[in-house]
């Protein structure tokens, strides 16, 4: 098939040109819709049930609302995992799904669970909804709301009512989520003596404006011809008209008592559960855009960024500013750049190298245009599957790999023209030029299509990879089998046709001063190792076996870092600490930080936002901390050097504070995925949270003695202060009080809604809530009153026990057992081995009792099974390899000769990861499944010519020594433009390029051993293969033809 195809393009070559002119012009138009990321999107499928509970701690929380929603998410299709947190006022209950699994799909399951669970939790406790369909990446661009001389309440209300719909209504915006300032509310605070003086019950006031907050309809009346809607107007619309509410009447004289007489009535802020504060200045009001799942992020930004400055006129009428301080396209930004980078510098290294060893102009730039060409063909499948251009789609393509196909035709081409040209004594005519090109491309038509086949089938494997290592390496795996693909199909028919019409019709094969030096070294090299073939073959496997005894010495993590141009810092504190204390802490330290040259500005979230997808208490902070470009960093000159330079800062200015530091995205996919937020987690299991919290107390002191240990520290549940109100039973029942008016009381303290009043379109929270004099006031608690069956009023401190005690600040559950968590970052050395440190320290240490278990999780979960994956995936990939090359070389013995090369290539691999300090990653993992693909290509050209000229008669020692001397030139030119168009990826340092460094790094130092074994020990272990076959091993030395 691919012959009559090289047939049908040298005849027909204009139309070959056309279809390529139409492939550039589907390449660009794909390339203009391809969505754009830095990472891939690695977050698992999961939906998020979320219930707002205001007046209920993390006891009832999960008594009440998260242990009915769990229960009735139990046995849902395609689920692996339900884990949950219950905190003061807040159920957070994330359910898990298989990978691929459809998110509307998942969303409609839980849904209709959720109308289960509505039932079981009882009324008034909170309704649970679901979380918005975002991801790990889904927060893409945050900004401050500023105004000069605008409240936090005015500011908050702007975002609400203003800023907040137009954006919404954004194509891929799926919510913009409110942080900080004031929510506004109406609100009547009561006064318990005025209540007392007037005789009135809180219930009273509730009733009053509960009856009096409404509309009505009567139908119609006709008049005359007409016909007339009657409507009833009575809606609260004004502060007036809540305090003109007459809530009952004066016994002593039947006057009216308003509600103005009872309580001030005022706007007044929500009781609140988070804030934000920004360099050091105070509060500020933020808001956080969220992309829809699967959407565009450069696009979405954009246009998110088009919507603010269309919007900017109005606001400024206003006397407000939109202030970005996170934008997510600048990290892609920086990401494309790397990889543009590294894709060009390779491409015009590849191009040189092709000149430097071709020798001809002509045919470096006839090979060195199925790059871009190659590249197009990528970016329409990668349109047509819906694969996003990112790291590591785009990232991980060697122009090396790409142009395999065409070398190996042009160099063919280029020496039978110089050898026909020299048997004619004259230059070829043009139609000569055909034939000779036509037949140097059937000569070497098999090895193109199995080579290129080989590359490719080392690639399909990693697309059965799952997990985190799956969506990161999947999409690179299908770039590059598309861009495979594309250069395929171009190197039998355009690489021919361009080389019948622009190659010379005369030319000269002279060798590259490179390869003349080389072939001089190697020649006398090769004759030694023939020589001893057993000897060579023993020594070649050595260095394997040495190599492979390494690997453990390298350590292992699951993919480097990358360097997202910001730090994540997330400071705890106790759990008592109040909300306006954490603001003050936080403002101090963004104060600490500014100080750093390398600061650009400083962002802290405390406690949780409008919708909690991110369920902290007030006693943590997140503290985004966006750094300048490295050229301008003075105080160190790395990453982990300017922490310790900020941990040093925060140490001596802040005590009493635990820091920990991340960076913003893999804070938020660690969080998603795992429910940590480090690099190693320490899971322990049990019933009893006393238990729990001291066995992680023992943990953390038993770990941070480990070397590599950072911002250890357990999770922490208890030690919130609380203030009990246990009704007395038979107390209530003497007066004929029931618990629901105690209660309503107790709710009061924090604000209980009554309604809701509409300003146009906007509507605001009606609340009923005691005096700030009640609410701080231990004592005035006590003589709060509810009205008894026989109308007299009646004082908590009557009808309940209130005491102060303490209770848990959150309950953790993963798989409906109560959990803690202490989470650890790993620091100066490999993750694995810290891991294994950690688990001996632990299991010699006394830290957990009996009846309690434990789990490791975070970054070493996933390194654990991309490890398991990997054992199956290489494997399979080798099988493929072998198959292949048994049915190219149709022999079993000549494949697994051939495959000698596979090993040859793991030392030079090895030694590379091992001098640049590297340990062993799933990049250097999937580099090596790339550098198999590599050896075997370079073996497959040796062999196959080496078995032509046994077909030919030559003895195996003409043979082997003619097919390293002939194929030395197509060997080094495949090897050199395969590693050279990876060093800009092994050297960058722009963002992104960690990730890129390992596999790059495996595939230069692979192919440096592999290509040296190749042609040293590949044809003496031939010549030793063959003479044990003919049973006969002679001992002279043997010349090389």
């Amino acid at each position: 098939m691919t012959e009559r195809l090289l047939e049908w393009a040298l005849r027909n070559r204009f139309i070959v040109l056309g279809l390529s002119v139409m492939l550039v012009i589907g390449g660009g138009i794909a390339l203009r819709g391809l969505p754009i990321d830095a990472v891939p999107d690695v977050t698992n499928v999961q939906v998020q049930v979320l219930t707002t509970a205001p007046a209920l701690g993390p006891e009832e929380v999960e008594k009440f609302i998260t242990t009915p929603v769990e229960l009735a998410m139990s046995g849902l299709p395609r689920l692996t995992e339900v884990r949950s947190v219950s905190k003061f006022g807040l159920s957070a209950v994330t359910v898990v799904f298989e990978d691929g699994t459809d998110i509307y799909f998942a969303r409609q399951l839980v849904n209709e669970r959720v109308q289960t669970a509505r039932e079981a939790i009882p009324p008034g406790y909170g309704d649970p909804e679901l979380g918005p369909v975002s991801t790990g990446l889904g927060e893409i661009y945050q900004f401050e709301v500023r105004g000069e001389g605008k409240t936090p309440m005015e500011l908050r209300t702007i975002l609400e009512w203003e800023i907040a719909p137009r954006l919404r209504a954004i194509p891929g915006v799926v919510e913009i989520n409110s942080f900080g300032g004031e929510l506004k509310t109406y609100e009547v605070q009561v006064f318990h003596e005025r209540l007392a003086q007037y005789n009135v019950s809180l219930t009273d006031l509730f009733d009053a404006l509960e009856r009096n907050n409404a509309n009505a309809g009567g139908a119609y009346i006709v008049r005359d011809a007409e016909q007339y809607l009657i409507r009833g107007e009575g809606l609260i619309t004004s502060l007036d008209d809540i305090g003109d509410i007459v809530v009952t009447t004066d016994q002593s004289d039947a006057t009216p008592v308003y509600v103005r007489q009872l309580a001030d009535v005022r706007h007044a802020p929500m009781v609140r559960q988070g804030a934000v504060t920004r360099d050091g200045r105070g509060e500020i009001v933020s808001g956080i855009t969220m992309m829809l799942m699967g959407a565009n992020a450069r696009e979405v930004v954009s246009n998110v960024k088009r919507a603010v400055a269309d919007m900017a006129p109005a606001l400024a009428k206003l006397g407000v500013t939109i202030e970005p301080f996170y934008d997510r396209t600048e990290f892609v930004a920086r990401t494309v750049r790397t990889v543009a980078t590294n894709l060009i510098e390779g491409g015009l290294l590849v191009i040189v190298v092709l000149f430097l060893m071709l020798r001809n102009l002509r045919a470096g730039l006839i090979v060195a245009s199925i790059i871009p060409l190659s590249m197009l063909a990528a970016f329409v499948g990668m349109r047509y599957f819906g694969v996003s251009g990112n790291l590591m789609s785009l990232g991980a393509i060697d122009f090396g790999l790409i142009v395999d196909g065409a070398v190996i035709v042009i160099e063919n081409a280029v020496r039978l023209i110089a050898d026909r040209a020299r048997e004619l004594k004259r230059a070829l005519t043009a139609d000569e030029r055909v034939q000779v090109v036509l037949r140097a491309s059937r000569e070497v038509l098999g090895a193109v299509v199995f080579g290129m086949a080989i590359i490719a089938i080392v690639y399909l494997p990693i697309l059965s990879l799952t997990g985190i290592e799956g969506k990161m390496f999947r999409p690179m795996a299908l770039t590059v089998l598309f861009a495979l693909a594309g250069s395929l199909v171009l190197s039998v028919t355009l690489i021919p046709v361009l080389a019948s019409m622009f190659l010379p019709l005369a030319m000269s094969e002279a060798e590259s001063p490179i390869v003349a030096r080389v072939r001089r070294r190697h020649e006398p090299l090769l004759a030694r190792t023939m020589a001893r073939p057993a000897r060579t073959g023993l020594l070649g496997l050595g260095l394997v076996a040495a190599s492979l005894a390494a690997v453990p010495f390298l350590g292992a993590e699951f993919v480097p870092r990358l360097d997202e141009g910001a730090i994540a810092l997330q400071a705890w504190r106790l759990p008592s600490v109040s909300l306006e204390e954490s603001i003050r802490q936080t403002s101090q330290l963004e104060r600490v930080l500014r100080q750093f040259p390398e600061v650009v500005t400083v962002v802290s979230k405390t406690g949780r936002a409008e919708i909690a997808t991110d369920p902290m208490g007030v006693e943590i902070s997140d503290v985004l901390v966006m750094l300048a470009p490295h050229k301008r960093w003075r105080t160190a000159k790395t990453r982990d050097g300017l922490i310790a330079a900020f941990d040093s800062a925060l140490a001596e200015n802040m005590t009493g504070t635990t820091f920990s530091y991340s960076q913003p995205i893999e804070l938020r996919v660690s969080e998603l995925i795992s429910g940590v937020r480090s690099d190693v987690a320490l899971k322990i299991f049990g019933d009893s949270l006393q238990v729990l919290a001291r066995s992680a107390a023992r943990a953390v002191a038993v770990l941070s003695a480990i070397p590599g240990a950072a911002d250890v520290k357990a999770e922490q549940v208890a030690g919130l202060p609380l203030l009990r109100v246990t009704l007395n039973r038979r107390a209530m029942a003497r007066y004929g009080i029931n618990a629901s008016e105690v209660l309503d009381v107790v709710r009061a303290m924090g604000g209980r809604e009554a309604g809701v009043v509409l300003e146009g379109q906007r509507r605001f929270v009606l609340q009923v809530r005691y005096a700030s004099g009640v609410r701080e006031d231990l004592q005035a608690l006590h003589d709060l009153r509810v009205r008894a069956a026989g109308g007299q009023l009646i004082p908590v401190g009557q009808l309940a026990s209130i005491r102060v005690d303490e209770g848990p600040a959150q309950v953790s559950h993963e798989r409906g057992r109560r959990r803690i968590t202490v989470e650890m970052n790993v620091r100066g050395r490999d993750l694995a081995g810290f891991v294994a440190d950690a688990q001996r320290a632990l299991q010699e240490s006394d830290a957990i009792p009996a009846g309690y278990f434990t789990e490791w999780g975070g970054q070493f979960e996933n390194l654990r099974e991309a490890a398991t994956r990997l054992s199956i995936v290489v494997p399979v990939a080798l099988g493929l390899i072998f198959v292949l090359l048994y049915l190219s070389l149709g022999s079993a013995k000549l494949a697994a000769l051939m495959y000698l090369n596979v090993p040859f290539a793991i030392p030079g691999g090895v030694l590379a990861l091992a001098l640049r300090g590297m340990p062993f990653s799933v990049s250097a993992g999937v580099g090596f499944i790339a550098l198999f693909g590599v050896a075997v290509l370079n073996g497959l050209v040796l062999v196959s010519y080496i078995q032509q000229r046994r077909d030919a008669g030559a003895s195996p020692e003409e043979a082997a020594g003619d097919g390293a001397k002939v194929r030395l030139r197509q060997i080094l030119t495949t090897a050199l433009v395969a590693s050279i168009g990876f060093i800009p990826m092994a050297v960058a340092t722009g963002a992104g390029a960690e990730v890129q460094k390992p596999l790059a790094t495996v595939v230069i130092g692979g192919l440096i051993t592999s290509t040296v074994l190749t042609l040293l020990a590949l044809p003496a272990v031939y010549v030793w293969w063959e003479r044990r076959r003919a049973g006969s091993i002679p001992n002279a030395q043997v010349a090389v033809p």
